[in-house]
């Protein structure tokens, strides 16, 4: 088969066409870097789109009392403590800004009675803080974007799969790809590499995430010798579809719950008023009475109290609780839980969640204006990734720039809803930002015929066995398996039982015969990304085997303590040396003292408005 491939030379290469790739490419070309997008599927399909409840920012446009500290505060809270403390405050402080920037170049917020941005409530946000459109924010903040980026000048290569970086000593100095439909080779030679590539969800069998989110960004990070961090704190979105099978995982907006939805088991019971741990005490509502009055007064328009419903505690919580009670024999129908929002009626539900609204009764045949929908917690969101530097968004290989959720440390052991608009916008800005300027300092780098050959004869291999097993066959296997034993409940035995089956099933993938064409064949991009999701199965079933706690998006079925002084003060960094999966724990570092003062600050005004609206609970 022919080695002859395609040359290109750029200041700045960004992998990935989401929210974050989109707006390092838009940074980088404003510096004045020749810049690149190269994308594995087409332009509007990234992840992001699934992002529908809203961009978290402290605008202050619902309540006046928030401000960057509230939310820094909530980050943190959210994270269980593991965030990366001067990402938060970064992404705290910048958030507004960027969002305000989002709407002085076309993006269509809903607007508040005063013609301001209007702000919804989130679960784990103190105050209304996610800016939105409706139920479809992700979907606009692309579009918005696209069309910015289209008028700064970047070159876009779309159906693109990149399989390799390419590197000279400790620097990546560009990046080998083929093309998804005619299977050609292309290099591409640059001074710095920003991974925008998403996350790893496909590696479960129910999750939110589209075919593409295989881990390649991950991957290509490991084996480029970058560090993960946090690789075992999974978010499993407490409410996607369960029913019918064709549309299991897809996403139902939290935007449901922030608008008043109740979640019930098949006994009719608000279950969630059981599971509110005592971190979260005092936070949220503890009658049914408490939580309509809540709901009454953001419907009105009032400033909402300080005690949301405990619908609206952090993703993990609810995700636990809705997988406690299927195991209790008390889940819905299909195995998960019913979500009703019906009592809001038709109109509010047709102003609010219109996506939603068409969703269910296109593909589930529910009204959910007038019949409750089934949930149930799907694989959603890795809140670990590249290590980064939180200033500039590089990685521990020079050169190497990572954003969005490929990257690690803002969101610690759990995200909160809506923190992932604001940390594309954010963290995007900066990537593009600081990989321009270290390119207009350095030469063109040449590309390397042997490392570019030696990859696109890594990509050829499976096209050259002779026999083998289908690879979509290993593809469900292997995610079913990572479905049941490093799901949302883990335990060592099955964890260790995990490990040695992806061992196996990363042999069967070097083995697996996907057919000889390169052209239009999905057997082939299936062969190559079963190796990257091996790989990255193994770190997160690895990191999740070493945490020995439960916190978060973690949960330890053997280490079921949850509270704050039993938390190891630690984190998980996994990298490959010769081919071998190692990890290390770090100590956390230690936050600025100002940083703790805010935090105190927070803390004692919440308190404090607790009080005021109920006792001292």
């Amino acid at each position: 088969m022919s080695e002859n491939y395609v040359q290109h030379e750029y200041d700045v290469v960004v992998i990935g066409a989401g929210g974050a790739g989109l707006r390092a490419a838009i940074e980088a070309a404003r510096s004045g870097a020749k810049t690149a997008i190269i994308t594995k599927s087409l332009l509007g399909k990234a992840h992001t789109v699934m992002a529908e409840g809203g961009c978290a920012a402290a605008l202050q446009n619902a309540d006046p009392r928030d401000s960057w500290k509230v939310h820094f505060h909530d980050t943190m809270k959210g994270s269980k403590w593991l965030a990366d403390w001067q990402m938060a405050e970064y992404h705290a402080k910048e958030a507004p800004d960027r969002v305000r920037e989002l709407e002085q170049w076309g993006a269509v917020f809903d607007r508040t009675p005063k013609d301001v941005i209007n702000q919804r409530n989130f679960g784990g946000h103190t105050f209304p803080r996610l800016a939105h459109v409706g139920d479809a924010t992700g979907l606009e903040l692309i579009r918005t974007l696209q069309e910015r980026g289209i008028h700064e000048g970047i070159d876009f290569f779309t159906e693109f799969t990149v399989r390799k970086l390419l590197k000279e000593g400790d620097r990546v100095t560009g990046c080998v790809a083929y093309t998804r439909v005619e299977g050609e080779f292309h290099a591409f030679s640059a001074k710095s590499v920003v991974l925008a590539t998403g996350g790893i969800t496909r590696v479960w069998s129910v999750c939110s995430g589209s075919w593409e989110y295989t881990g390649d960004g991950h991957a290509l990070a490991l084996w480029a010798g970058a560090e993960l961090r946090d690789m075992e704190f999974v978010q499993f979105h407490p409410t996607g579809m369960i029913w019918p099978p064709s549309v299991r995982g897809i996403l139902v907006t939290e935007g449901v719950r922030g608008e008043g939805g109740r979640l019930t088991n098949s006994e009719g019971q608000r279950f969630m008023f059981d599971y509110v741990p005592e971190m979260f005490a005092g936070d949220h509502a503890e009658t049914i009475e408490e939580a309509d009055q809540w709901v009454e007064e953001v419907v009105s328009g009032k400033l909402a109290t300080v005690r949301r419903p405990p619908e609206l505690l952090t993703r993990d919580v609810v995700a636990k609780a809705i997988n406690s009670e299927v195991k209790a024999g008390r889940g819905s129908t299909h195995g998960g839980a019913y979500l009703d929002i019906s009592h809001r009626g038709l109109e509010a539900i047709m102003a609010k969640l219109p996506s939603m609204h068409h969703q269910f009764k296109e593909l589930a045949g529910v009204d959910i204006s007038k019949e409750p929908m089934e949930v149930g917690p799907t694989a959603h969101y890795v809140m670990g990734g590249v290590v980064v530097n939180a200033e500039t968004q590089e990685s521990t290989v020079n050169g190497l720039y990572a954003c969005g959720e490929v990257a690690s440390g803002l969101h610690g052991a759990n995200r909160l809803g809506g923190n992932s608009l604001s940390d594309l916008i954010v963290f995007g800005k900066r990537a593009g930002e600081f990989a321009a300027k270290r390119a207009s300092d350095l030469a063109q780098p040449p590309l390397d015929d042997a490392q570019v050959k030696d990859a696109i004869a890594e990509m050829l291999e499976p096209l050259q066995r002779e026999d083998g097993e289908n690879p979509g066959l290993i593809y469900d296997a292997m995610r079913d398996m990572m479905q049941a034993k490093v799901g949302i409940i883990r335990t060592k035995t099955e964890l260790l039982e995990a490990l040695d089956d992806i061992k196996e099933f990363k042999q069967r993938a070097m083995k697996c015969n996907p057919g000889t064409s390169r052209i239009y064949n999905s057997g082939w991009h299936q062969a190559l990304d079963l190796v990257n999701m091996a790989d990255i199965s193994h770190v997160a079933t690895l990191a999740a085997l070493t945490r020995e706690e439960s916190r978060g998006g973690h949960t330890r079925d053997d280490f079921p303590g949850h509270e704050e002084e039993y938390w190891g003060k630690h984190v998980n960094i996994v990298w490959m040396d010769n081919g071998e999966i190692k990890i290390r724990q770090d100590p956390i570092v230690e936050m600025r003292e100002d940083l703790q003062e805010a935090i105190k600050e927070v803390k004692a005004i919440i308190a404090e408005r607790a009080k005021e609206q109920g006792g001292d609970k």
